[in-house]
C-alpha cells in the first residue's frame, strides 16, 4: 500500500514542495516530464498536476493528499480537509486599484468591474461587504487589465507588490492570506492516515527546526543564574564546567522570533564565545 501525493509539476510550489519531502528524509527520483514518481524509501507515490486541479484530484481519491496554496483549496472548495500549513508559498489575495485612486473601503468598489483568477473568493469578500461589483474572470496577466480597460480594479495573488508597482497599481485590501498546506482526502481510510501520520510528523520536526536555533556560549560562574534566566529554551539548558576554573559552557535553543534580543542580553550578562548552529531537526 502507498500513499498518493500530488504537488504542482513546475513553479516555486514545486521547488519547494520537493526541497520538503528531501528535509523529511524522502527520496523522490523525478525525471524530466515525468508525471508520477516513487519515492524509494517510503510507500509514497507523487503525482506531478496542476496546483488549480489538485483538490480535485484529491476530493475523488486519485491522490489521497496534496501539497497546494490555500488560496486554491478556498477557489476551487472541494471536499478536502486541511491538515497542515506547510509554512512556505507564503503571499496574499489582495484588490489593488490605480496608483492615482483613492481606495475608500469596499464601497469603492460598488459598480466597479474587477478582474481576477479568484472569481469565488472575490465574490464572497463582495458578498460579505454588501458590496455590488461586475467580475471579471481572467486566467493570466490579471494586473495589466486597468492600463488596458478591462477593468477598475483586480485582485489577485501578492508577494513583494514589485509586479504592481510596475503596472502603475497599488495594493488596497487583503481578503485571504495563503501560505502552501497539506490537504487530505475527507474519506482517506485509517491505513493511509498512519502513512500521512508519520509524514506530518516528519513535517512538523523540520518546521520546528527552522524556527530555532542551538546556541552555545561559555559564561562566568558567578552571572551563570542571570544567564539561565535570559534562555527561555524547550527545557532547562545544560550547564557543563569549562577547564578554566570558574567558567561553564551552556547549550540551549532558542526561537528565531527572539533570537537577537536575547543574544544582546546576554552579552550584556557576560556570556562570551557565543556560537549559534542550525538545527536540521527537532523532535519535541
Amino acid at each position: 500500500m502507498k500513499l498518493k501525493l500530488a504537488i504542482q509539476k513546475s513553479g516555486r510550489l514545486h521547488d519547494d514542495s520537493m526541497k520538503l519531502l528531501k528535509e523529511c528524509g524522502i527520496d523522490i527520483s523525478n525525471g524530466v516530464n515525468k508525471l508520477k514518481a516513487d519515492a524509494s524509501n517510503f510507500p509514497l507515490e507523487v503525482f506531478f498536476l496542476r496546483d488549480d486541479d489538485i483538490p480535485q484530484y484529491v476530493e475523488d481519491g486519485v491522490a489521497d493528499i496534496g501539497f497546494v496554496g490555500e488560496n486554491v483549496v478556498f477557489e476551487k472548495d472541494k471536499k478536502v480537509v486541511i491538515e497542515e500549513k506547510l509554512g512556505f508559498g507564503k503571499c496574499r489575495l489582495s484588490i489593488a486599484v490605480r496608483k492615482g485612486e483613492e481606495y475608500t473601503g469596499a464601497a469603492f468598489l460598488q459598480g466597479k468591474k474587477i478582474a481576477t483568477s479568484y472569481p469565488v473568493l472575490v465574490e464572497k469578500f463582495l458578498q460579505e461587504k454588501g458590496v455590488s461589483a461586475e467580475i471579471h474572470e481572467i486566467s493570466g496577466s490579471v494586473e495589466i487589465a486597468p492600463g488596458i480597460g478591462l477593468a477598475d480594479a483586480i485582485c489577485d495573488l501578492v508577494s513583494s507588490g514589485s509586479t504592481l508597482f510596475m503596472n502603475g497599481l497599488k495594493e488596497t485590501e487583503i481578503i485571504l492570506q495563503s501560505q502552501a498546506v497539506l490537504i487530505k482526502d475527507a474519506k482517506i481510510t485509517p491505513e493511509k492516515q498512519q502513512l500521512l501520520n508519520k509524514i506530518i510528523f516528519r513535517i512538523q520536526s523540520v518546521k520546528k527546526a527552522k524556527n530555532n536555533k542551538y546556541i552555545l556560549l561559555n559564561a562566568p560562574n558567578n552571572k551563570l543564574n542571570e544567564i539561565i534566566s535570559l534562555l527561555p529554551g524547550m527545557k532547562s539548558p545544560t550547564v557543563l564546567p569549562l577547564a578554566e576554573e570558574g567558567w561553564s559552557s551552556v547549550h540551549s535553543v532558542l526561537s528565531e522570533n527572539q533570537f537577537w534580543d536575547i543574544i544582546e542580553g546576554l552579552k550584556a550578562a557576560g556570556a562570551q564565545g557565543i556560537l549559534v548552529v542550525p538545527i536540521e531537526k527537532m523532535i519535541m
